[in-house]
Order: structure tokens, then C-alpha cells, then sequence
């Protein structure tokens, strides 16, 4: 039992071993923005980024040299190293931030797990004036968090079988297009590539500047939200890039293994598959509800199409987990406050699509919670020898056992124990419990939709917490629990 709850040495080496590659892997990432800062003139740019490339390129040095792969990864140390990993991309990845004195350390770190986990809320008091060179690499960093950085780290690395494996798994994924899951990356990696071309030109046909079509591109596909303007979308007033925005929303937040399905020609499981159900469901009701309540107080006149546009935007957004908006804080607590903010709750909650690059419970989870109640109704009708056939239609027809119903099961159950926890730590210092039901909500299920809460100035302790929820989030709980049991009983045992 000491073993379960201790890393060997060798595992130990393996997992720096691994962090110097990610470590390499990002010095190269953060160089890119360089390419902006020449092409837009903001050559004070080129030490922040050069200094925090050389930082982060040393470190992964060392660790590549100085540490060996041992042994081959367990389940336990690739899911340890997933965790671990996100920190420390997080703390180098805030570099530029703090270098070049426009933030705080928190507040940077802060940014840089905001922009890694897809979160999109921001430290940045005014987006109006931030320079090109920080907003690509606010963007750029979404675009990286968006498939994570250890699934774009195997699509490059050269490594064992299992290793690779266990890795894949330890980000919380478990869907393959190929049997071999090497394979498997790399084609999801050119599907994303793909689907970045093709978000690019949706904003550029739909009007918007080169820069910003790229940003939003980026942003949007990500499910990340991060916005240039203190007005996100808003700001440019366009139904043509709110539309855009949305089916780039709805191309990220769907699994990368059904758009594979449907590359290939066999189109007709997008409508088969139950997450696709669950979507647009989840996006009819709610749109439906939430447009009624915004024409019956005529938040915006008594243009019913005006109002529902309003209205599917939001909530695309929300399911989404992008966190885009074209309402924001001071017209939710005054117009969509009630109702609205409850409907967004539930569907931040739920989040996006497995294998995507959203967050939240996700559709699948949400989706066999539904089946499994219908089938324990129905396991009450039946006759007591009567066997069930417990499928569903994800991609394939899949079986769910009693194994994948009490898993799924306890997942949501944590994840509402967090939340709650969240929720009661941040109360202490907002009392706004509404604001603070929805902000956290938003936190954790790395959406980014905000009431006003999180600001530059909100507490540190806010901030932390916020900071948390972002992690927790984006790695789906189970590796962030085991990395806290096994230092919470290493402590224990000295």
C-alpha cells in the first residue's frame, strides 16, 4: 500500500524527464509572438519574450539531461505529471506578463491559466490598450490549452508505446480515432490546424480585420473566450461575426472524434450521436426560455428577433464553454439576473463535448446521467429476470455498464462538492450569492462568462481559488485529487 501512495525514484526521473520536454516544447511557443511584435513595431516586446524563452528553454535542458526514462509510466505518475505540468507551463507561460511589467506575478499567473485552461476571464483592466504582441500570446496560449499541452507534446514526442498511452489517458482522455493512439493525436492535431484555417476565413468573409480574425479564431475554436475589446464581440455589433463566432464555438465544443466520422464522409452520425442531441436540446430550451424572458421585459425593445439573438448567442456561448459575450455584468445583474443567469449556470455546468476543447461535466456525462435514469425507471416496470440492453450511440453503439454509470456518477459528484466549496470560500468575501453561484460556475467549468467578481483588485484569496477552479477544470478533477492524496499521505508519513 506504501507504493500507492509514494512516487519511486525512477517514476520520479521519468516525470522531470517528460516536464523538461514540455518545458523545450514551450520555449519554442513562446518565441512566436516575436513574429508580431516585428510585424506591428513593438520591439519592447523582444526581451520579455526572448528572457522568458531562454528561462523556460534552460529548465527544460536540464531536466531532458539530467533525467532519464527509467521506467515505463504507471496510470498514477502519467496523471502526477499532467498536473504538475499545467503549473509549471502556467508559471513560465506568465512570464511575459510580469517581465514586461504590465502585471503582477498573481495576476499574471493568474492570466496564464486563464489562457492555458481555455478559462478566458482576464487581469487586464482595460483590453482596449493592450498591444498586439500580449493579445496574440493571450490567444496563442487558448489555442495550445485548447488540445493541452501534453496532447500536443505526443503528437511530437518520440516515446514508448505505453508511455504514450498513459499520458493520453491522464489528460482525461479516453476516445482514440485509431487503434494506435499516436496516430490518433496527430489526427486530431491536423483536424484542429484545419478547423483554424477554416474559423480564420469565417471572420475574415464575416468583416473582420486580419488581426482580430486570427485572435478570435484562435479564442473561439479553443472554447477559450479571451477577448480584445473591454466589449468582447460586441464590440464589433455584427450578427455576421456573432454567427461566425457561434459555429466556431460549436466546432470546438464538439468531439474531435465525430468530426473525424464526419470528415470521412459518414455525416449522418453527427445527428445519431447522443452529445449531438444532448447540444442542441440543451441550446433550443434554454434559447427558447431565455428569449421569452428578455422580450417579455423588453431588455432590448420589442424586436423579438433582436432579443433572440441576444439570447442564442449567450448560450451558445455558454454550453460552448467559450465565454464570448455581447451582454455583460452590469446589464446581467440588471436585465438577465434571475432566469437568465440560472439557465447559463446549468449549461456552463454541463459544458461542451467529450474529446473537444471545451469543459464543464460535458455532454457525454450528462447524457448517460439522463439514459441511466430512464433506465432505473424502467428496471422498476420490468419483470425481475428482465435484462436491460444499456447502450448508447456515441461515434458507435456503445454498452454502459454499471462500472461506467457509478464512475460517471461519482465525477459529477465531486465536481458539485468542489464547486460548492468554491462557492462557499469565495461568499466570504462577495455576498452576492447569485453573482458568486454564477462566477464560480463559469471558473470551474473553464467558461469565463463574467458578473463583475473577478477583477484586477478581487482578493487574493478570490484569485486563488479562481485560479484552482481553472485547473481543476481543464484536467477533470481525478489527477488533481491524486497528486493532493499522495502528498496529503506523504506529509502523513514523515
Amino acid at each position: 500500500m506504501q507504493q500507492v501512495h509514494r512516487l519511486s525514484k525512477r517514476e520520479l526521473k521519468t516525470i522531470l524527464h517528460y516536464t523538461g520536454n514540455a518545458c523545450l516544447f514551450l520555449a519554442v511557443a513562446l518565441l512566436v509572438p516575436l513574429i508580431i511584435a516585428i510585424i506591428y513595431n513593438e520591439p519592447r516586446y523582444f526581451v520579455p519574450f526572448v528572457s522568458s524563452a531562454a528561462v523556460s528553454a534552460v529548465i527544460g535542458f536540464f531536466l531532458v539531461k539530467l533525467f532519464k526514462v527509467e521506467i515505463k509510466m504507471t496510470l498514477k505518475s502519467a496523471m502526477i505529471f499532467s498536473t504538475v505540468i499545467w503549473l509549471i507551463a502556467c508559471a513560465l507561460g506568465a512570464l511575459p506578463y510580469y517581465i514586461s511589467g504590465e502585471l503582477s506575478y498573481l495576476n499574471a499567473y493568474f492570466e496564464a491559466m486563464s489562457g492555458f485552461t481555455t478559462t478566458g476571464f482576464s487581469m487586464y483592466s482595460n483590453l482596449d490598450v493592450v498591444s498586439f504582441t500580449i493579445n496574440f500570446w493571450r490567444a496563442f496560449t487558448q489555442w495550445i490549452g485548447g488540445l493541452g499541452i501534453i496532447f500536443l507534446l505526443l503528437a511530437v514526442l518520440r516515446s514508448t508505446g505505453v508511455d504514450v498511452m498513459r499520458l493520453y489517458l491522464a489528460e482525461g482522455r479516453e476516445e482514440r480515432l485509431r487503434p494506435s493512439i499516436k496516430h490518433s493525436t496527430r489526427i486530431i492535431v491536423y483536424i484542429y490546424l484545419f478547423f483554424t484555417a477554416i474559423a480564420i476565413s469565417l471572420f475574415l468573409l464575416a468583416g473582420m480585420p486580419v488581426f482580430d480574425s486570427v485572435f478570435h479564431a484562435f479564442a473561439a475554436l479553443s472554447t477559450g473566450g479571451f477577448g480584445m475589446h473591454n466589449t468582447s464581440l460586441l464590440f464589433y455589433n455584427s450578427v455576421w461575426i456573432e454567427i461566425a463566432a457561434m459555429i466556431i464555438m460549436m466546432i470546438g465544443a464538439t468531439n474531435f472524434a465525430l468530426h473525424y466520422t464526419v470528415l470521412k464522409g459518414n455525416w449522418k452520425e453527427y445527428f445519431k450521436d447522443i452529445e449531438t442531441k444532448v447540444a442542441y436540446s440543451l441550446i433550443v430550451i434554454t434559447t427558447i426560455l431565455l428569449t421569452f424572458m428578455l422580450y417579455n421585459n423588453q431588455v432590448y425593445g420589442n424586436d423579438l428577433l433582436l432579443n433572440f439573438r441576444f439570447a442564442l448567442f449567450q448560450m451558445v456561448s455558454a454550453i460552448t464553454t467559450t465565454g464570448l459575450q455581447t451582454a455583460f455584468y452590469p446589464d446581467l445583474l440588471a436585465k438577465y439576473i434571475g432566469l437568465g443567469t440560472f439557465l447559463m449556470t446549468i449549461i456552463m455546468i454541463i459544458g461542451a463535448g467529450s474529446l473537444s476543447t471545451g469543459g464543464g461535466i460535458k455532454w457525454l456525462r450528462f447524457g448517460i446521467l439522463l439514459k441511466g435514469i430512464s433506465w432505473q425507471v424502467k428496471s422498476f416496470i420490468l419483470p425481475g429476470k428482465a435484462v436491460m440492453a444499456k447502450k448508447i450511440h456515441h461515434v458507435t453503439e456503445l454498452k454502459i455498464t454499471d462500472d461506467v454509470l457509478r464512475i460517471t456518477g461519482a465525477f459529477v459528484f465531486t465536481y458539485f462538492v468542489i464547486y460548492i466549496i468554491s462557492v462557499i470560500i469565495v461568499l466570504i468575501y462577495y455576498p452576492d450569492i447569485s453573482r458568486v453561484i454564477f462566477e464560480v460556475a463559469s471558473a470551474l467549468s473553464n467558461v469565463g462568462l463574467g458578473s463583475g467578481i473577478i477583477t484586477p483588485d478581487s482578493p487574493v484569496v478570490v484569485k486563488i481559488v479562481f485560479i484552482i477552479d481553472f485547473w481543476m477544470g481543464r484536467l477533470e478533477i481525478w489527477p488533481v485529487l491524486l497528486l493532493i492524496t499522495i502528498t496529503i499521505n506523504n506529509i502523513v508519513r514523515r
